[in-house]
């Protein structure tokens, strides 16, 4: 190791250990610090690990908790970045904070923004490609389904024998060939029926003939049993796949996966195919099926701004990232289940991490909500207004509805909501602020982590 990257190393520890110790925080400032004295350094931190990418548009920072959790069930040096810091600074302070162990298989489960697949892969040479899923996001940042792929296939194009872990009832991970092996999942969980995806989901067009895709099964959005009337392109054969969906709730799903029962104590199907991703990557690493299924049915594992339930004084309140349409149709299909009385908030910021663009908010269906039984719906956050005239375009009426922009009144107001559950949908920074204010009055311990 060279002078340099010792001395950036050194450094970024330092500065992990006074930000960690005195300030509660230091996900991502340490290895800015660090990438400054040496640019390189990243390749000196992960030489000695078998590294996982796990990038996609909604699902990786569960996925990634998920997967860690399985692989610490047989494996004693598994590192991650838990707070879900995924660009590169964020994972150079991922490595900064490990321990030396030199016994045993030395494993890197990183969650990675889509966009910098390329430049961690250039430093980091990867074992695995996991990839979840790709919709419409961010539009600032990424552009269109087929631009934000392009961007992760950049990465993998530089690890060609790396193995892929892909969701396979994405049409888009079967677009284009590539030397590497790849092993599918998908969900199996219904009888086959001829149907459509909706005429406003993204990705419907076979990248062979451009003919519009029809479907077996459809999970949600554009995920499913597809093929083409009009060429051969069709869903691949799945490696690994849930045969049969048992029984959910808002805050659980039951599914077998070959001969296994799973339970996961976080509702939507979404999450199962963020358990399914993260069992693959087990299996990829001889994990078996009972110790996947016993880590997987851990009740007390939460996941920050990921269905994270937060007491306050009586109220229950579920806190959830939503960032795009597809993310945030199926958290109001999750949410309208509950068949226990709640109250709902939104909150709408739309900072870079955000993504400035809030059109987004148009395409989700919030119509779908029954909202002449929730008693209080409230829209806050820095673009309240854009939000709120969104809800009252849905049907939120004037009785039951509260406008706050401050994150402070938007506590005082929830503490006062009639009803003790109170479902907080929120975007990323939101979910950053809500929380540093909920830790400040003693609700939960500081930190993301």
């Amino acid at each position: 190791m060279s002078l340099k990257s010792s001395a950036a190393i050194i450094a970024g520890r330092t500065s992990y250990w006074f930000l960690h110790n005195f300030l509660h925080g230091g996900t991502s400032l340490p290895g800015k610090i660090t990438l400054t004295i040496d640019p390189d350094v990243l390749q000196n931190l992960a030489k000695d690990y078998e590294t996982v990418l796990i990038t996609g548009t909604n699902g990786k920072t569960l996925t990634t908790a998920l997967t860690v959790k399985v692989l610490n069930s047989k494996y004693s040096s598994v590192l991650t970045n838990p707070s879900g810091s995924n660009m590169k600074q964020g994972i150079v302070t991922a490595f900064l904070t490990s321990h030396k162990n030199k016994n045993g298989k030395k494993l890197a489960i990183l969650e990675t923004d889509e966009a910098n697949v390329e430049l961690v892969t250039r430093y980091v040479k990867p074992k695995v490609f996991v990839l979840t899923n790709i919709f419409r996001d961010q539009m600032d940042r990424y552009g269109e389904i087929y631009t934000t792929y392009a961007k992760i296939l950049a990465g993998i194009r530089l690890e060609p024998t790396a193995t892929i872990i892909a969701n396979g009832d994405a049409p888009i991970f079967n677009s284009i060939s590539l030397p590497n092996p790849t092993i599918y999942y998908g969900i199996d969980a219904v009888p086959d029926k001829e149907q459509l995806a909706l005429p406003n989901t993204d990705g419907l067009l076979c990248p062979k003939c451009q003919h519009i895709l029809h479907y077996k099964k459809i999970s949600y959005a554009n995920l499913g049993k597809y093929y083409c009337p009009n060429c051969d392109f069709k869903r691949p054969e799945l490696d690994f796949y849930v045969s049969k969906i048992s029984k959910q709730t808002p805050q659980s799903s039951e599914f077998i996966i070959g001969n296994t029962v799973f339970n996961l104590h976080i509702g939507g199907n979404y999450n199962i195919y963020n358990a399914l991703a993260a069992y693959s990557i087990g299996r990829f690493f001889d994990v078996d099926d009972e110790q996947i299924a016993q880590t997987l049915n851990d009740k007390d594992e939460k996941v920050f701004g990921r269905q994270e339930v937060i007491k306050i004084d009586d109220k229950e309140l579920t806190l959830i990232l939503v960032k795009n349409p597809v993310g945030l149709d199926q958290v109001l299909e999750m949410i309208k289940t509950d068949t226990h009385p709640f109250s709902l908030a939104v909150l709408l910021n739309a900072n870079y991490a955000d993504g400035i663009d809030t059109s987004w908010i148009w395409d989700g269906r919030f119509e779908n909500l029954p909202f002449s039984n929730i008693p209080v719906v409230l829209a806050g956050g820095e673009r309240y207004r854009d939000i709120a005239f969104r809800l009252k375009v849905a049907g939120v009426t004037q009785e039951q509805f509260l406008e706050r922009e401050s994150l402070s009144d938007v506590l005082t107001s929830i503490k006062k909501i009639p009803t003790k559950k109170v479902y907080v949908l929120a975007t990323y920074t939101a979910v950053l602020q809500l929380r540093k204010l909920l830790a400040s009055q003693g609700y939960i311990k500081e930190g993301m982590e």
